[in-house]
């Protein structure tokens, strides 16, 4: 399974299950066709290692950001130092932050102010805005309307798993919607059912690696090559060859993320 090309928007290559073998996970990759890669950011404190893995390989790029599951630990940060760290030539997106109320490992308050300050630097710095939404659907979308309403805002719903009138309130607002290996899961016919409605402009792929391994490989360790049957499913789901699908979801990705360099 090789399509035209491949890109996985949404990797955690700083993750520790990495650690024993992280070059040979990004090698296996290219070998089935990763072209582009971005590595995500999940606390400041770890931006370090996140940058490091993109300055290192050049078809890998990164965001820096707090998971609003750490939203409790970054009430310091600020748009200004989001903007000074995202000024990097190598990050392409601000987050991921957002909304979590299914595990509300943070408070709601916290989750608010600390994704405002995302919303901020992404504007500022013309960035793509990544965000993590579970169980908050309406709140996300007032949020979303207000902060799009301050100004121009690139905005990436990740791993979308939210309904369909987030969906529909996000799209208006220009948003692209990213789908995971979720959606070959058995039990995913609502996140399918969004994938089949979204318009074909706006759709992108991801892993979100090491995490949500797509069948038929559910129990093991997802890795950026896993992408492969993402992709594979949700073409099949829009009726698009391997060829055709592929172009258009990278086309896609490169529209979203302007900055980063198309492989020659």
């Amino acid at each position: 399974m090789k399509p035209a090309m491949l890109i996985d928007s949404h990797v955690n290559l700083h993750h520790h299950s990495y650690d024993g073998d992280r070059e040979a996970v990004i090698q296996r990759a290219r070998e089935a066709g990763v072209a582009r890669m971005i590595t995500i950011c999940d606390k400041i404190e770890n931006f370090p290692t996140v940058i490091a893995i993109a300055e290192a390989h050049a078809d890998i790029y990164a965001s820096v950001g707090a998971h609003p599951h750490y939203a409790k630990d970054h009430l310091d940060l600020t748009a200004a130092k989001l903007i000074e760290l995202g000024a990097h030539p190598k990050v392409v997106g601000i987050g991921e932050t957002g909304l979590d109320q299914h595990y509300k490992f943070s408070p709601y308050d916290d989750q608010v102010q600390v994704f405002r300050a995302h919303a901020e630097a992404a504007r500022a710095l013309g960035k793509t805005l990544i965000i993590h939404t579970r169980e908050a659907d309406e709140a996300m979308g007032d949020l979303l309307e207000e902060e799009a309403g301050k100004g121009p805002l690139r905005i990436l719903m990740h791993c979308y798993t939210s309904g369909a009138e987030l969906a529909r309130r996000a799209l208006k607002l220009g948003a692209y919607i990213s789908f995971s290996g979720i959606m070959t899961f058995k039990n995913a016919d609502d996140v399918r059912a969004i994938a089949t409605e979204a318009p074909l402009d706006r759709i992108i792929v991801e892993t979100d690696c090491p995490y949500l391994t797509p069948m038929p490989f559910r129990g093991q360790r997802c890795e950026p090559l896993h992408v492969a049957y993402v992709q594979s499913a949700l073409l099949k789901l829009r009726g698009l060859s391997e060829e055709e699908g592929g172009a258009l979801l990278a086309e896609n990705f490169f529209r979203l993320f302007p900055s980063i360099a198309r492989p020659s």
